[in-house]
């Protein structure tokens, strides 16, 4: 990353080529100027949401691109084992903020760049921060922190007469990596699919039955989570919580979990599946977030000039057994739960005997859904009921005993609005019963 004025010269030429003159795949809306180069080097300000692996890239690719008004925020700071990917840290970094250290690093390298770090999380900061951005770009490793963005953005929109003002629409632009395999896509909230309309291409988290890692283990990861959940509160080794970052707990881990692989005739505990099972973390390669980065990067260009048709609206990559890329329109769902504008509609088939914990779980554990600890609150006579909240340990204490009340018993009806709030959304979500019974009293 070159920062001699002779080498920026060179790159502000060729951006001066690329927008002051139309080609075959222009916009139909562009008009060649140079004041669009101004535009990006002055005033376009962009928000990098996550500084690991994809969001080091993605800092990269947006400097030399020409933005030099650029914000990044993340929550984690740099450990070891980001080393070998995230090519903005070194050795003397670790224990250091993500977003800081990539920060300086860019400001050092590329003349004339800005770019602001923010050491927190997305969620410490309201719609007032969120409003001053032209585009978002995410590199996460995160569902519910996608989610949350996507939320922000749509809750911001504006509509005037059922018509959305396009004038408050924020783009984003997101990307993300697995392994060999890595996806990009564009998404103007409002007007095409949101996370929430194709949350099912997400799956849920893995979550191993307790009675299968304690009793008939066939998986490496099985092995892995007995000691995690089992055997390490059970020795408390180092009088400690488990630490994902400390070479000594995991190796500890490991060899545990070797021990009873060998037990049961399990192959493949290796030392980094455990740190993977532990922390929650899947394999990260450089090369895919090099090109996923590059593909983000230059999507937030053509919405940034008009230069290009963006991308429309999901492309997949994969590069396992060769290079293989495919780019389709992820449809917007009419019933989506954040972007629909309408409440989502859960169909209870008996209410007399489904309870509310039953609820909570199809919450949780849909596909469609896919939420952590929702909180649900109603209005029953006019008065507002708090019918269930994990996340308060006070009102959990006094909500507890409706988990296992009947929708019935808790007076809900056929109908009945549900307002549900939860950490995928910085927004409170409406959900309608619908009774399948013919015998239950309507509303």
């Amino acid at each position: 990353m070159g920062d001699s004025q002779e080498s920026n010269q060179k790159r502000w030429g060729h951006l001066r080529k690329v927008l002051e003159r139309p080609g075959p795949f222009s916009h139909p809306e562009f008009e060649p100027s140079s004041e669009i180069l101004d535009f990006i080097m002055t005033s376009c300000k962009l928000l990098v949401v996550g500084a690991g692996g994809l969001g080091c890239e993605l800092l990269k690719d947006l400097a030399l691109m020409g933005f030099k008004q650029i914000d990044v925020i993340d929550m984690d700071t740099i450990d070891l084992s980001n080393l070998n990917r995230q090519f903005l840290f070194r050795h003397k970094d670790i224990g250091s903020s993500k977003a800081e250290v990539a920060a300086a690093f860019i400001n050092k390298r590329v003349a004339g760049c800005q770019v602001t770090p923010h050491f927190c999380k997305i969620q410490d900061y309201d719609e007032s921060f969120y409003k001053q951005f032209h585009i978002i770009v995410c590199g996460l490793d995160s569902i519910v922190s996608r989610r949350w963005i996507n939320g922000m953005l749509i809750s911001m929109l504006n509509y005037e007469d059922e018509m959305l003002d396009q004038q408050t629409i924020i783009p984003l632009v997101d990307g993300g990596t697995e392994g060999f395999k890595g996806n990009a896509r564009v998404i103007l909230p409002g007007m095409s699919a949101c996370v929430e309309c194709t949350l099912d291409l997400y799956p849920p988290q893995v979550n191993y039955p307790l009675c299968t890692i304690a009793n008939t283990p066939r998986l490496p990861e099985h092995c892995i989570e007995y000691v995690k959940v089992i055997l390490w509160p059970k020795e408390n080794p180092f009088n400690a919580e488990l630490d994902g970052d400390d070479s000594q707990h995991i190796t500890w881990v490991y060899e545990k979990s070797m021990e009873r692989a060998l037990q049961f005739n399990i192959p493949g505990v290796t030392y980094r599946l455990v740190q993977g099972v532990v922390k929650h973390i899947i394999p990260a390669v450089a090369s895919t977030n090099a090109i996923i980065a590059g593909v983000c990067a230059t999507e937030v260009f053509k919405i940034a000039t008009s230069c290009c048709v963006p991308l429309n609206n999901y492309m997949v990559f994969n590069d396992v057994d060769g290079i293989y890329t495919y780019t389709y329109e992820a449809e917007k769902k009419d019933n989506c739960l954040v972007c629909s504008q309408r409440p989502q509609i859960i169909e209870i088939k008996d209410p007399y005997t489904m309870k509310l914990k039953q609820l909570l779980e199809v919450l949780s554990e849909s596909a469609a859904y896919q939420m952590k600890s929702p909180g649900l609150t109603t209005l029953i006579d006019g008065k507002n009921k708090t019918l269930y909240m994990s996340t308060i340990k006070s009102i959990e204490e006094r909500t507890r005993a409706n988990l296992n009340k009947t929708l019935v018993e808790l007076g809900l009806k056929d109908g009945q609005d549900i307002l549900v709030a939860d950490v995928t959304s910085p927004s409170t979500l409406v959900i309608k019963l619908k009774y399948l019974s013919n015998d239950v009293e309507m509303n």
